[in-house]
């Protein structure tokens, strides 16, 4: 739990800085570069779970494995292994897009002006594989407190970088300011690789002073392997569905009536500004995922059942505790905080579909983190695609017809599913009864007569003459007042809740 809360403090303020940072990129770039920058952030995700993702879960598993034998030679071993097999996977899908980076552009993603930007993810995304290898590695040994403190340390150098090479260069066209965008990520990442470089290096100790058995070259690569492949094929898959769903929106707007200007703007409003806000109060849940997955591996393991109910119990009913309020908060009031801070009409457009999206969505994602805890990649992996593939789907069908609220029934129906099909799979893999009244009833409850008083106070506070912004942040911090009154009220904390 520790653990947990220091991650989850630095993605607060991660997340913090990233929302600022955002405000600040719209005030000056604009919702259509915005939006542009946003079309070839799937392409990253896709190569990242191309090259990357199912080694992060080995290197941070099997450190963790090594660690508990005292092998930190055979640390050593791995980290080398992975990054070996890291470059090995970058090499052709890196060279490709720099190659057909114009064709990608234009044919892949439906816009020109992101070739570019395209060019300069390779690089990039070279050096975000080498910091996050090593990152794995303080995860896995329980070490967060560099990884933790260097994430924040970089959000904020990103921010700076990207935000002071726009104002230095000024760049005149939409494909400059997409490239000078990429540019401040790569300079971010260059200091992010050296620093996890020397962080690993000072923990770990001398390589010629390490201790363990030396491991088979063969059987340590075959291990990783065995962890990594099915991992990263199913972000992989995963990611290329979720891709083809984002590329698709501003066609699918365009082929609506919109212009390609509107719809590249619709498009970055809702990606770039409604949802990031909406993910705010998610900031713990990757440190919870973090933490909770290598645990039940662990408990799983020593054959420690109970052990693993009680974790399950305990973190599905803390994150429902703070999710649950703050996303109802947010789908009444966010509309007020979105426009006055991004200065952008549409920012709560569809805000309630999106809100009850992103609560569906994180529960699927606590339920696939217990799963891959307990050795179900397969059915983590298949709930997953199949979420993804109903998306997609309704997708295609939704977005014509009724613009960007297709697209948010689109995301409430295949979270929905995945919420539902990964609870299935983990109460069966656990023995877990799914306790209704603390997980859901209460917490929805408190949460409904939250935003129902914090909208009333909204509009008091502009009644009394208050600003959009101030009238609606006082009925935020109403609201979780009274929310955390009416926990009270129904016996939190008193033995009984988890």
């Amino acid at each position: 739990m520790r653990s947990v809360a220091v991650l989850t403090g630095t993605g607060v303020l991660s997340q913090l800085v990233g929302f600022l940072y955002r405000i600040l990129l719209t005030r000056l770039a604009g919702a259509e570069i915005l939006g542009l920058y946003q079309l070839i952030l799937p392409v990253y995700s896709v190569l990242l779970s191309l090259t990357g993702v199912g080694l992060y879960t080995a290197v941070s598993n099997l450190s963790a494995r090594y660690q508990a034998l005292g092998n930190r030679r055979g640390i050593y071993q791995l980290r080398g292994v992975a990054l070996r097999l890291f470059f090995l996977l970058a090499v052709l899908p890196g060279a490709a897009l720099v190659v057909f980076s114009d064709a990608a552009s234009v044919y892949l993603l439906g816009d020109a002006r992101t070739r570019l930007g395209l060019m300069l993810l390779v690089p990039c995304l070279l050096l975000t594989g080498t910091e996050n290898l090593h990152k794995h590695y303080f995860y896995g040994t329980g070490r967060v407190y560099p990884a933790a403190i260097t994430e924040l340390l970089e959000q904020i150098v990103r921010a700076a970088f990207i935000l002071a090479l726009l104002v230095i260069l000024r760049p005149e066209t939409a494909e400059g300011a997409v490239g000078v965008i990429v540019l401040g990520m790569v300079c971010s990442e260059v200091l992010s690789a050296i620093t996890q470089l020397l962080l690993f290096r000072l923990y770990l100790g001398a390589p010629g002073k390490l201790t363990g058995e030396r491991l088979q070259p063969a059987a340590l690569q075959r291990q990783v392997l065995h962890i990594a492949l099915p991992l990263g094929g199913a972000a992989l898959l995963g990611n290329l569905i979720s891709s083809a769903n984002a590329v698709l929106i501003p066609r699918l707007l365009v082929q609506g009536g919109m212009d390609q200007s509107e719809a590249v703007s619709a498009y970055g409003v809702t990606f770039g500004m409604t949802l990031p806000m909406l993910l705010l109060p998610t900031a713990f849940l990757s440190a919870l995922g973090l933490v909770l997955t290598p645990k039940l591996s662990e408990y799983s393991a020593l054959g420690r059942q109970e052990e693993i109910r009680r974790q399950v119990r305990r973190s599905v009913g803390a994150s429902n505790l703070i999710l649950i309020p703050a996303l109802a908060l947010l789908a009444v009031l966010g509309s007020a905080i979105g426009e006055a801070l991004y200065d952008q009409p549409g920012v709560g457009d569809h805000l309630p579909l999106l809100a009850l999206g992103v609560l569906f969505s994180c529960w699927q994602t606590l339920f696939l983190c217990v799963l891959n805890g307990l050795n179900r990649q397969g059915a983590s992996a298949g709930i997953a695609l199949v979420c993804d593939g109903v998306q997609l789907l309704l997708t295609c069908l939704l977005v014509g017809p009724l613009g960007m609220g297709g697209y948010a029934l689109s995301f409430v129906f295949s979270s929905l599913l995945g919420a539902v099909l990964s609870w299935l799979v983990a109460a069966q893999a656990t023995g877990l009864q799914l306790p209704v009244f603390s997980w859901f009833t209460a917490p929805t409850l408190a949460a409904c007569l939250a935003a129902a008083c914090g909208e009333l106070m909204e509009t008091v506070l502009l009644r009394g003459g208050w600003g959009t912004l101030p009238a609606a942040s006082g009925g935020l911090i109403f609201g979780l007042l009274l929310y955390l009154a009416a926990l009270q009220a129904m016996g939190v904390g008193k033995g009984r809740w988890t």
